[in-house]
Protein backbone atom coordinates (compact mmCIF):
# COMPACT_ATOMS: atom_id res chain seq x y z
CA UNK A 1 0.00 0.00 0.00
CA UNK A 2 0.75 3.51 -0.83
CA UNK A 3 1.89 5.85 1.58
CA UNK A 4 -0.83 6.78 4.11
CA UNK A 5 1.07 9.86 6.40
CA UNK A 6 -1.86 12.05 6.11
CA UNK A 7 0.04 15.05 6.50
CA UNK A 8 2.15 13.72 3.58
CA UNK A 9 -1.36 13.77 1.67
CA UNK A 10 -2.18 17.22 2.79
CA UNK A 11 1.00 18.66 1.34
CA UNK A 12 1.06 17.36 -2.12
CA UNK A 13 -2.05 18.37 -1.98
CA UNK A 14 -1.21 21.69 -1.00
CA UNK A 15 1.54 21.56 -3.41
CA UNK A 16 -0.15 21.18 -6.90
CA UNK A 17 -2.55 23.60 -5.61
CA UNK A 18 0.69 26.03 -5.12
CA UNK A 19 1.94 25.59 -8.51
CA UNK A 20 -0.99 26.76 -10.73
CA UNK A 21 -1.06 29.84 -12.25
CA UNK A 22 -2.46 32.97 -10.65
CA UNK A 23 -2.37 35.32 -13.47
CA UNK A 24 -5.08 33.78 -15.40
CA UNK A 25 -7.15 36.74 -16.42
CA UNK A 26 -4.84 39.36 -16.90
CA UNK A 27 -3.64 36.75 -19.63
CA UNK A 28 -7.07 36.12 -21.07
CA UNK A 29 -7.43 39.85 -21.30
CA UNK A 30 -4.18 40.63 -23.10
CA UNK A 31 -4.39 37.61 -25.76
CA UNK A 32 -7.77 38.98 -26.58
CA UNK A 33 -6.69 42.28 -26.95
CA UNK A 34 -4.34 41.00 -29.63
CA UNK A 35 -6.81 38.58 -31.12
CA UNK A 36 -8.99 41.33 -31.69
CA UNK A 37 -6.40 43.58 -33.08
CA UNK A 38 -4.83 40.91 -35.91
CA UNK A 39 -8.74 40.01 -36.60
CA UNK A 40 -9.05 43.64 -37.54
CA UNK A 41 -6.09 44.11 -39.49
CA UNK A 42 -6.04 40.57 -41.33
CA UNK A 43 -9.54 39.52 -41.34
CA UNK A 44 -11.50 43.06 -41.06
CA UNK A 45 -13.68 41.54 -38.25
CA UNK A 46 -14.58 42.55 -34.63
CA UNK A 47 -13.18 39.48 -32.56
CA UNK A 48 -11.39 39.06 -29.11
CA UNK A 49 -12.09 35.10 -29.21
CA UNK A 50 -12.01 34.30 -32.95
CA UNK A 51 -8.75 32.57 -35.09
CA UNK A 52 -6.60 32.37 -31.80
CA UNK A 53 -5.79 30.01 -29.13
CA UNK A 54 -2.74 29.31 -26.16
CA UNK A 55 -0.34 26.73 -27.82
CA UNK A 56 3.05 25.64 -25.62
CA UNK A 57 3.13 24.85 -21.89
CA UNK A 58 -0.33 27.74 -21.20
CA UNK A 59 -2.04 25.73 -23.54
CA UNK A 60 -1.39 22.43 -22.80
CA UNK A 61 -2.18 23.23 -19.22
CA UNK A 62 1.42 22.64 -17.51
CA UNK A 63 2.51 25.86 -16.78
CA UNK A 64 3.50 26.78 -13.47
CA UNK A 65 2.87 30.03 -11.18
CA UNK A 66 4.88 32.73 -12.41
CA UNK A 67 4.98 31.25 -15.99
CA UNK A 68 6.77 34.15 -17.55
CA UNK A 69 5.93 33.07 -21.31
CA UNK A 70 3.17 32.69 -22.89
CA UNK A 71 2.63 31.36 -26.53
CA UNK A 72 0.03 32.12 -28.49
CA UNK A 73 -1.36 30.65 -32.04
CA UNK A 74 -3.18 33.55 -34.67
CA UNK A 75 -4.67 32.02 -37.45
CA UNK A 76 -4.69 34.13 -40.70
CA UNK A 77 -6.75 33.43 -43.85
CA UNK A 78 -5.33 31.91 -46.50
CA UNK A 79 -5.84 34.70 -48.85
CA UNK A 80 -2.84 36.01 -46.62
CA UNK A 81 -0.66 33.05 -46.91
CA UNK A 82 -1.32 33.00 -50.65
CA UNK A 83 0.07 37.53 -50.85
CA UNK A 84 3.30 36.55 -48.77
CA UNK A 85 4.31 33.24 -50.91
CA UNK A 86 3.98 35.31 -53.75
CA UNK A 87 6.66 37.23 -52.13
CA UNK A 88 10.75 37.53 -53.30
CA UNK A 89 13.22 37.08 -50.92
CA UNK A 90 11.85 36.56 -47.26
CA UNK A 91 8.28 35.63 -47.42
CA UNK A 92 8.23 34.66 -43.99
CA UNK A 93 10.12 37.75 -42.55
CA UNK A 94 7.92 39.98 -44.07
CA UNK A 95 4.94 38.59 -42.61
CA UNK A 96 6.46 39.00 -39.20
CA UNK A 97 6.49 41.75 -39.76
CA UNK A 98 3.45 42.96 -40.86
CA UNK A 99 2.12 41.17 -37.68
CA UNK A 100 4.28 43.38 -35.64
CA UNK A 101 3.30 46.26 -37.04
CA UNK A 102 -0.49 44.93 -36.67
CA UNK A 103 0.31 44.80 -32.94
CA UNK A 104 2.48 48.21 -32.48
CA UNK A 105 -0.87 50.45 -32.91
CA UNK A 106 -2.11 48.59 -29.89
CA UNK A 107 1.10 48.77 -27.77
CA UNK A 108 2.82 51.57 -29.24
CA UNK A 109 5.07 52.05 -25.83
CA UNK A 110 5.84 48.31 -25.35
CA UNK A 111 8.63 46.54 -26.98
CA UNK A 112 8.02 44.44 -29.69
CA UNK A 113 10.55 42.27 -31.94
CA UNK A 114 10.65 38.87 -33.77
CA UNK A 115 12.35 36.09 -33.05
CA UNK A 116 12.58 34.12 -36.06
CA UNK A 117 9.55 32.33 -36.03
CA UNK A 118 7.08 34.61 -33.50
CA UNK A 119 6.38 38.10 -32.75
CA UNK A 120 7.55 38.82 -29.09
CA UNK A 121 5.76 40.98 -26.88
CA UNK A 122 7.47 41.90 -24.06
CA UNK A 123 5.73 43.22 -21.33
CA UNK A 124 7.45 43.92 -17.79
CA UNK A 125 6.02 41.22 -16.25
CA UNK A 126 5.98 38.00 -19.00
CA UNK A 127 6.25 37.97 -22.89
CA UNK A 128 3.55 36.98 -24.51
CA UNK A 129 4.79 35.01 -28.19
CA UNK A 130 2.86 35.30 -30.89
CA UNK A 131 2.73 32.84 -33.65
CA UNK A 132 0.95 33.36 -37.02
CA UNK A 133 -0.28 30.61 -38.97
CA UNK A 134 -2.18 28.85 -41.24
CA UNK A 135 -4.55 25.99 -40.67
CA UNK A 136 -4.55 22.87 -42.62
CA UNK A 137 -6.55 20.41 -43.78
CA UNK A 138 -5.76 18.04 -41.17
CA UNK A 139 -5.39 20.45 -38.30
CA UNK A 140 -2.07 21.02 -38.05
CA UNK A 141 -0.59 24.42 -38.76
CA UNK A 142 1.73 26.39 -41.27
CA UNK A 143 3.86 29.14 -40.07
CA UNK A 144 6.53 30.96 -40.75
CA UNK A 145 10.17 30.34 -39.92
CA UNK A 146 12.82 33.62 -40.88
CA UNK A 147 15.45 32.09 -40.26
CA UNK A 148 18.41 31.37 -42.85
CA UNK A 149 16.36 33.20 -45.88
CA UNK A 150 12.98 31.59 -44.61
CA UNK A 151 11.12 28.83 -45.14
CA UNK A 152 7.59 27.56 -43.86
CA UNK A 153 7.52 25.23 -41.22
CA UNK A 154 4.38 22.59 -39.87
CA UNK A 155 3.57 22.18 -35.89
CA UNK A 156 0.30 19.89 -34.59
CA UNK A 157 -0.20 22.28 -30.85
CA UNK A 158 -3.95 20.85 -31.14
CA UNK A 159 -2.91 17.36 -31.73
CA UNK A 160 -0.59 17.62 -28.37
CA UNK A 161 -3.27 19.52 -26.05
CA UNK A 162 -5.68 17.25 -27.27
CA UNK A 163 -3.07 13.97 -26.26
CA UNK A 164 -2.21 15.45 -22.78
CA UNK A 165 -5.72 16.37 -21.54
CA UNK A 166 -6.72 12.82 -22.61
CA UNK A 167 -4.20 11.01 -20.93
CA UNK A 168 -4.82 13.50 -18.01
CA UNK A 169 -8.32 12.85 -17.82
CA UNK A 170 -7.59 9.01 -18.00
CA UNK A 171 -5.43 9.27 -15.05
CA UNK A 172 -7.35 11.53 -13.02
CA UNK A 173 -5.43 14.62 -13.13
CA UNK A 174 -1.70 13.12 -12.44
CA UNK A 175 -0.29 13.85 -15.75
CA UNK A 176 -0.21 17.63 -15.64
CA UNK A 177 0.35 17.10 -12.17
CA UNK A 178 3.51 15.39 -12.36
CA UNK A 179 4.77 17.96 -15.06
CA UNK A 180 4.03 20.65 -12.96
CA UNK A 181 5.64 19.38 -10.00
CA UNK A 182 8.55 18.05 -11.81
CA UNK A 183 9.55 21.66 -13.74
CA UNK A 184 9.45 22.78 -9.75
CA UNK A 185 12.59 20.23 -9.62
CA UNK A 186 13.98 21.59 -12.73
CA UNK A 187 14.23 24.58 -11.79
CA UNK A 188 15.13 24.66 -8.00
CA UNK A 189 18.11 22.55 -9.61
CA UNK A 190 18.96 23.68 -12.76
CA UNK A 191 17.98 20.95 -14.26
CA UNK A 192 18.71 20.39 -18.42
CA UNK A 193 15.32 19.59 -19.65
CA UNK A 194 12.80 20.98 -21.89
CA UNK A 195 9.13 21.22 -20.38
CA UNK A 196 7.83 19.36 -23.46
CA UNK A 197 10.44 16.48 -22.73
CA UNK A 198 8.69 15.95 -19.14
CA UNK A 199 5.28 16.40 -19.98
CA UNK A 200 6.34 13.59 -23.04
CA UNK A 201 8.22 11.03 -20.09
CA UNK A 202 5.59 11.98 -18.08
CA UNK A 203 3.21 10.02 -20.09
CA UNK A 204 5.26 7.47 -21.21
CA UNK A 205 5.97 6.65 -17.30
CA UNK A 206 2.33 7.06 -16.36
CA UNK A 207 0.94 4.24 -18.77
CA UNK A 208 3.05 1.80 -16.96
CA UNK A 209 3.21 2.75 -13.59
CA UNK A 210 1.57 0.11 -11.11
CA UNK A 211 -0.35 3.10 -8.99
CA UNK A 212 -1.49 5.10 -11.87
CA UNK A 213 -5.11 4.57 -10.84
CA UNK A 214 -4.20 5.93 -7.07
CA UNK A 215 -4.85 9.33 -5.53
CA UNK A 216 -2.47 12.24 -3.76
CA UNK A 217 -2.08 9.15 -0.90
CA UNK A 218 0.44 7.85 -3.41
CA UNK A 219 2.54 10.97 -5.09
CA UNK A 220 5.45 10.83 -2.96
CA UNK A 221 5.79 7.31 -4.71
CA UNK A 222 5.01 8.54 -8.06
CA UNK A 223 7.90 11.73 -7.67
CA UNK A 224 9.84 8.67 -6.55
CA UNK A 225 9.44 6.24 -9.24
CA UNK A 226 9.39 9.18 -11.93
CA UNK A 227 12.60 10.38 -10.82
CA UNK A 228 13.69 6.89 -11.02
CA UNK A 229 12.39 6.70 -14.54
CA UNK A 230 14.42 9.67 -15.07
CA UNK A 231 17.57 8.20 -14.29
CA UNK A 232 17.30 5.09 -16.08
CA UNK A 233 17.01 7.15 -19.66
CA UNK A 234 19.68 6.15 -22.30
CA UNK A 235 21.96 9.25 -22.11
CA UNK A 236 22.81 8.43 -25.80
CA UNK A 237 19.35 9.45 -27.04
CA UNK A 238 19.08 12.45 -28.43
CA UNK A 239 15.30 13.07 -28.73
CA UNK A 240 12.04 11.51 -28.09
CA UNK A 241 8.49 11.79 -29.90
CA UNK A 242 5.49 14.29 -28.65
CA UNK A 243 2.53 12.72 -27.54
CA UNK A 244 -0.15 13.61 -30.41
CA UNK A 245 2.23 15.13 -33.06
CA UNK A 246 4.99 12.67 -33.16
CA UNK A 247 7.61 15.66 -33.50
CA UNK A 248 11.16 15.59 -31.98
CA UNK A 249 11.22 16.52 -28.06
CA UNK A 250 15.29 17.02 -28.15
CA UNK A 251 17.07 16.56 -25.31
CA UNK A 252 18.64 19.41 -24.00
CA UNK A 253 21.67 17.69 -22.04
CA UNK A 254 22.27 15.36 -19.34
CA UNK A 255 19.21 15.15 -17.00
CA UNK A 256 19.84 11.72 -15.65
CA UNK A 257 22.39 12.44 -13.03
CA UNK A 258 20.23 14.93 -10.95
CA UNK A 259 17.35 12.66 -11.17
CA UNK A 260 19.24 10.15 -9.90
CA UNK A 261 20.25 12.51 -7.06
CA UNK A 262 16.33 13.97 -6.40
CA UNK A 263 15.64 9.99 -6.47
CA UNK A 264 18.11 9.13 -3.75
CA UNK A 265 16.65 11.84 -1.47
CA UNK A 266 12.79 11.13 -2.17
CA UNK A 267 13.48 7.80 -0.62
CA UNK A 268 14.70 9.49 2.23
CA UNK A 269 12.12 11.89 2.33
CA UNK A 270 9.83 8.71 1.97
CA UNK A 271 11.73 6.73 5.33
CA UNK A 272 10.76 10.25 7.07
CA UNK A 273 6.90 10.04 6.71
CA UNK A 274 7.06 6.60 7.37
CA UNK A 275 8.30 7.30 10.66
CA UNK A 276 5.80 10.07 10.81
CA UNK A 277 8.85 12.81 11.20
CA UNK A 278 7.29 15.60 9.16
CA UNK A 279 9.59 18.44 9.38
CA UNK A 280 12.41 16.32 8.18
CA UNK A 281 10.49 14.49 5.29
CA UNK A 282 9.92 18.62 4.37
CA UNK A 283 12.95 18.99 4.59
CA UNK A 284 13.86 16.43 2.12
CA UNK A 285 10.88 17.61 -0.38
CA UNK A 286 12.09 21.08 -0.50
CA UNK A 287 15.60 19.74 -1.54
CA UNK A 288 13.91 18.51 -4.79
CA UNK A 289 11.27 21.19 -5.38
CA UNK A 290 13.11 24.36 -3.39
CA UNK A 291 10.36 26.63 -1.30
CA UNK A 292 7.55 26.43 -3.41
CA UNK A 293 6.98 22.63 -1.44
CA UNK A 294 5.98 24.36 1.70
CA UNK A 295 3.57 22.40 3.43
CA UNK A 296 0.79 22.93 5.71
CA UNK A 297 2.44 24.51 8.81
Amino acid sequence: MGNVNLGTYADFEKFVKDLRTTNDSLIKIRKESITKRINKDFRDLDSSTGWSRFVGSYGRGTATKGVSDIDVLIELPQKTYDRFNRYIGNKQSALLQEVKRSISTLYPTTKIGGDGQVVVVEFNDMLFEILPAFRNIDNSFTYPDSNNGGRWKTCKPIHEINAINEQNKKYNKKIKHLVRMMKAWKETNNVPISGLLIETLAMNFMKNWEYNDKSFVYYDWMIRDFLYYLSEQDKEQSFWKAWGSGQYVWREGIFENKARNAYEISVEAIRYSSSENLSLERKKWRQIFGNCYRGLA
